[in-house]
């Protein structure tokens, strides 16, 4: 039976939910799901060891990031002494526990075990388990509200690997794209009820891939992307607009990427290549176009999706291990960082006019300028062990966290406390 634990120092206030704050970094890819922090005032330099460890806790093999809402740290753990998968909720400034939702679970590690982030508003906390259950949890005491197992109810296929797709959360929804009976639904986020969802006659299995909001042709929609190519889905009733096909191979993890008003790329693994596709509404229709496309031997992100900065593209290409690349909006490679640095499949997130960028096979932080001139180091620091050090970092309030495959550290690179100027 799933249990909870709340730590009994824990008074009453803290069992009121928080208010979200701008700079929360509440889902994947942060307050936007842009891969971008609204934050200012941070560190460009570093001491030589590092910005300061406000702490450390131990976290199982995985790549699952945290959200970070108010003075609280959310993820997806867990245990495997106890076979056990839990959601944990951590202080900001010290990373002592507040509680933890755990359930029996028996979960056999397959390149790690945790893949997703969690989304949350303050009030709920939405975790999307490996083995694709939905859980609804109340954010101030761990309590589960409700859940939706997919495999079950819309006949979903597990992924390869588990699960890695995280809930995107909207103001009264959460959704998700399921595969099997559905291709994607929207639930109401306080009851967990279906409020419609997107008919799947292909039967398309639910992939890796993230939903992503966009605006095409004044219409709000969902960019989304399975084996058999991207798709936008209308926000308003779950209504397929668009599918352009596009063949990816075995897997696909990064998520569609809206570029502009009408732009959108999307790259993927094991040699699938990039493709940069045009959407345009013509009356009541829309119709896409191939603007251009990269082979799977001349550039791909084998599992981050880039982010768009001084209209282009920033990510970390597989090719020539994991070289830090600046595209054009016409793939043109503006720079790399060959003979300076490279990432592997490190994650990255952007702030402040600097990218933070983890090394994926030495855990080695490093800050850099968001320049479309080059590749410019402000600052590095070796502050993990490495060993697939896959998961992108989040940013709240000057705290950034990090982690690999044994533990989550939580560094202070903001220029002052914590509400402070």
């Amino acid at each position: 039976m799933p249990r909870r634990r709340l730590l009994p120092a824990l008074s009453t206030l803290l069992l009121l939910a928080a208010a979200a704050r701008g700079d929360d970094w509440p889902q994947f890819r942060g307050p936007n799901r842009d891969g971008i922090s609204l934050e200012t005032g941070l560190l460009r330099a570093w001491p030589e060891e590092g910005p300061e460890v406000l702490w450390t806790v131990p976290a199982c093999e995985g790549y699952a990031s945290p959200a970070i809402v108010g003075d609280w740290v959310y993820f997806n753990d867990y245990v495997r002494e106890e076979n056990q998968w839990v959601v944990r909720c951590l202080s900001l400034e010290t990373g002592e526990e507040r509680w933890r939702f755990a359930e029996a679970r028996r979960i056999r590690p397959n390149h790690g075990i945790t893949r997703t982030v969690p989304a949350v508003d303050g009030q709920y906390v939405f975790a999307f388990d490996p083995k694709c259950v939905l859980h609804c949890l109340d954010a101030a005491t761990g309590e589960e509200r409700w859940r939706r197992n997919f495999v079950k109810e819309y006949k979903a296929r597990i992924p390869a690997w588990y699960n890695g797709q995280c809930p995107l959360l909207e103001e009264d929804r959460i959704l998700i794209a399921t595969g099997g009976d559905a291709l994607m639904v929207a639930l109401n986020k306080e009851t967990g009820e279906e409020i419609w969802r997107t008919p799947n006659p292909e039967k398309w299995l639910m992939s890796h891939s993230s939903l992503m909001p966009a605006t095409f042709g004044g219409v709000q929609q969902y960019l989304y992307c399975t084996l058999q190519g991207v798709m936008g889905i209308s926000a308003e009733d779950g209504a397929l607009l668009w599918h352009h096909p596009y063949k990816f191979n075995v897997a696909v993890a990064p998520s569609p990427l809206a570029v502009d008003d009408e732009l959108v790329f999307m790259t993927s693994c094991y040699e699938a290549g990039s493709v940069m596709i045009r959407v345009r509404r013509e009356e009541e229709a829309f119709v896409t176009e191939e603007v251009f496309a990269f082979r799977g031997n001349e550039w791909n992100s084998e599992v981050h999706t880039p982010i768009v900065h001084e209209d282009h593209l920033f990510a970390v290409g597989k090719k020539r291990r994991g070289l830090l690349t600046c595209l054009d909006r016409t793939g043109g490679i503006v720079w790399e960082s060959s003979g300076q640095a490279s990432f592997g499949l490190g994650g990255f997130i952007f702030a402040d006019g600097m990218f933070f960028i983890l090394e994926g096979k030495t855990g080695t932080l490093r800050l850099v300028e968001a320049s479309t001139a080059g590749y410019r180091e402000l600052a590095s620091a070796e502050l993990l062990t490495g060993g697939d050090v896959w998961a992108p970092p989040a940013l709240s309030r000057g705290r950034l966290i990090v982690r690999d495959m044994s533990k989550m550290i939580c560094l202070k690179v903001g220029a002052s406390d914590p509400g402070g100027e």
